[in-house]
């Protein structure tokens, strides 16, 4: 089992495919998405590793974090997440994820929080038909009508669907196709909506019902380049000396 990525969501677009089709999709940033940690079983008593997505400011960290990054010899994230993988999946502590870490055509789950709507009514919330627009109905027709029952057991019970907090919770979507990566830009794009607002990160996992594209295993991560070598200048001849014909 391979680790996930965190990206993030920078919105939606569309893209057409050979045959002239328009695919609509979503555009996740792989933004310095590095291994920051190891958890393993004979010290945590599982195997996973720790990623960190998105640069943070040192002065905006907290002293423990800090120290955190610093024994993992990496910058501080602004978002920290854990993936379960395999023994045979560990990646180096330092490592950064390569958007090749996914191929074109697999497909793949998403998590995230979704977007708040704050308090919505039964209607938005649970898509009820509300009450009568007449036959005595007035002022509720949107309302949802009776929540409970007679005398007995004269109470409503836990979990009715009633108006209330909406959004704001972690969402699953699952079988979503990678339609193409962008390895300079670090970009990946999914076919379809992706829950979470723009700027919201997004944990990226290989499907759970299985894929069949040949994905690379343990993992793709970017090499850092060497530093070009400084051109040596080689000193100029001095010029012959002119012969004193006197």
């Amino acid at each position: 089992m391979r680790s996930g990525v965190i990206a993030k969501k920078l919105g939606m677009s569309r893209i057409f495919a050979e045959d002239g089709a328009h695919v609509p999709v979503t555009v996740l940033e792989l933004g310095g998405c590095a291994v920051v940690a190891h958890r393993t079983i004979e010290r945590d008593g599982y195997c996973a590793l720790q990623l960190g997505a998105g640069f943070a400011k040192v002065s905006r960290t907290s002293k423990s974090m800090r120290g955190h990054f610093a024994k993992a010899e990496v910058e501080p994230r602004q978002h920290v997440t854990e993936f379960r993988v395999t023994d045979d999946c560990l990646l180096e502590i330092g490592a950064e994820l390569s958007a090749e870490h996914f191929v074109p055509g697999q497909k793949v789950d998403v998590a995230a929080v979704s977007i708040g709507k704050g308090f919505a009514g039964a209607m938005k919330r649970h898509n009820f038909s509300g009450l009568r627009a007449t036959h005595g109905v007035s002022i509720s027709h949107r309302s949802h009508g009776s929540t409970g029952q007679c005398q007995d057991p004269g109470k409503v019970f836990k979990g009715k669907k009633m108006a209330g907090h909406m959004g704001a919770k972690r969402v699953s979507t699952q079988n979503l196709e990678v339609v193409r990566t962008d390895v300079d830009r670090g970009l990946i794009l999914v076919r379809g909506a992706v829950p979470g607002s723009k700027g919201a990160w997004i944990e990226i996992r290989d499907a759970v019902k299985g894929t069949d594209a040949d994905v690379p295993v343990p993992g793709v991560v970017k090499i850092a380049k060497a530093p070009e070598a400084a051109p040596v200048e080689t000193p100029a001849e001095a010029p012959a000396a002119e012969k004193d014909n006197s």
